[in-house]
C-alpha cells in the first residue's frame, strides 16, 4: 500500500522544494511535478511531490490521517489494559 501526504510549498530552489504540514518542514524532489508552485498543497509520497492538490482536498486528507491516527492510539492503549 502507498500512502501519501498533503504537504505546503513553501519554498522552490531549482527542483526541489521546502514543504511544510503541522509544523514539520521537508525538502522534496520536484521532477515528477515541475509545475508546482509556492503556495500549492501537494501530496507527497517518498520524497517527491507527486500530485497538485485543492486545499480542501488537502485538509480532509490530513482530517482522515488524523482519525487513524487516534483510532490506532486507541487500540493500542485498549490492548494495554488487556494485557
Amino acid at each position: 500500500m502507498c500512502l501519501a501526504y498533503p504537504m505546503k510549498v513553501i519554498s522552490i530552489e531549482g527542483s526541489y522544494a521546502q514543504v511544510e504540514a503541522e509544523g514539520v518542514r521537508r525538502r522534496v524532489g520536484l521532477a515528477l511535478l515541475p509545475e508546482a508552485k509556492v503556495g500549492d498543497d501537494v501530496l507527497i509520497h517518498a520524497g517527491y511531490a507527486i500530485s497538485v492538490v485543492d486545499p480542501e482536498a488537502a485538509e480532509e486528507t490530513r482530517q482522515m490521517f488524523h482519525a487513524i491516527w487516534a483510532a490506532a492510539e486507541e487500540d493500542a492503549e485498549n490492548e494495554g489494559e488487556e494485557a
